[in-house]
């Protein structure tokens, strides 16, 4: 997955100094035009003075958090669109940079064509619920076919079947008697 030429402008955020002069060769590489800071302050500073259309931001760091600096760029900017990258990640975390504004959150390691994707996946419209209708079975039909499944489990066997189901073995034999249900 390659960039195009004139990509924008990404910050990339993260306290660990050779990561982050990795990312910002191989980002420079797709297109974009990249700045780098260690920390909240420095990222700061850096989208006062030119806010970016990117960002990548490390989620722990000394001093400030990530999510901290993903809701100030956010803040200063809302075009600014921030995909969250961390080593430490968990769910609520990952609501809660949603949450703050970002529009993404990604698992370290990850590549170059993975912040891509992310910021790619961004900028897609949101998900539109299906319209197709769906005639749920009835409740007899469901108790039909998961007695047929649980009978085929056990290779045929009534008792074996009714004892798994919780349920006498002439009582199961009377259900299966009948024809299946619509």
């Amino acid at each position: 997955m390659i960039a195009k030429p004139d990509a924008g402008t990404l910050l990339v955020v993260d306290d660990d100094a050779p990561l982050r002069t990795w990312l910002a060769r191989a980002m420079t590489e797709r297109g974009f035009e990249v700045r780098v800071a260690d920390g909240y302050d420095a990222a700061m500073e850096a989208a006062h003075t030119e806010s970016p259309e990117y960002a990548l931001v490390d989620l722990k760091m000394p001093g400030r958090s990530g999510l901290e600096l993903a809701r100030d760029l956010v803040a200063l900017d809302p075009a600014t669109r921030v995909v969250v990258l961390t080593g430490y990640g968990s769910i609520a975390t990952a609501v809660e940079a949603m949450r703050l504004g970002a529009v993404g959150y990604l698992q370290k390691p990850a590549d170059a064509d993975d912040v891509l994707a992310a910021f790619e996946r961004a900028a897609q419209p949101p998900l539109v619920p299906t319209t197709v209708e769906y005639d749920a079975p009835s409740l007899a039909r469901a108790e039909w076919e998961h007695i047929h499944r649980v009978l085929t489990d056990c290779g045929g066997n009534v008792s074996e079947a009714a004892r798994k189901l919780g349920v006498h073995r002439r009582s199961l034999q009377r259900k299966l008697s009948k024809y299946a249900p619509k």
